[in-house]
């Protein structure tokens, strides 16, 4: 018999951050038992890959302390307090490679790691980009790469996208080009 719930018995706030706060919950088990599940809140976020009018893909290599490795990422970023996702996807895609685009289509929202956060990340399709100057944070470090669809999937066989929501949404641009 498959169980979709498991009520949530008790719970309480034990860090509380600026990206995200964790919760401790205690929970009712189908069996009736109770367990404690450590759940990671955050606010969502959103994805963006494009691609120039000459075939190429903006990325960017930035160092992620969790990881203790430099990524190679789509551009993304924190969906801030009431924000829309399409106007984080605008935001984020401007300051990390300075490009605007014409056109920003969701195709998928995926969570990150469903096993401890409920992180949700909103992926969109960029076009008509127009190129601009990045903006940063002040505490955002990273370098712009461009890459081609032909160096994407040299990449993708080689295991050169370590990141998650990258992965999936180059193979889905690729995915699309082939169609």
């Amino acid at each position: 018999m498959a169980v979709n719930h498991e009520p949530t018995l008790s719970k309480q706030t034990i860090y509380d951050g600026k990206i995200f706060n964790v919760e401790l919950h205690e929970v009712e088990l189908p069996d009736g038992n109770a367990s404690k599940r450590e759940v990671v809140k955050h606010p969502g976020a959103v994805a963006v890959v494009g691609m120039t009018d000459d075939g190429k893909i903006p990325l960017v290599r930035q160092f992620r302390k969790a990881t203790e490795e430099f990524l190679l990422e789509i551009p993304a970023g924190k969906r801030e307090a009431g924000e829309e996702a399409i106007s984080t996807a605008v935001r984020e895609l401007k300051e990390e490679t300075g490009y605007t685009a014409g056109h920003l289509e969701e195709i998928a929202q995926l969570y990150t790691s469903p096993g401890f956060a409920n992180e949700l990340i909103s992926i969109y399709i960029a076009s008509d980009l127009q190129v601009g100057v990045p903006q940063t944070e002040a505490d955002e470090f990273l370098t712009v790469e461009e890459w081609t669809l032909e160096e994407i999937r040299a990449g993708l066989n080689k295991q050169s996208f370590r990141d998650a929501k990258t992965a999936f949404a180059v193979q889905t641009l690729l995915a699309r080009a082939n169609s």
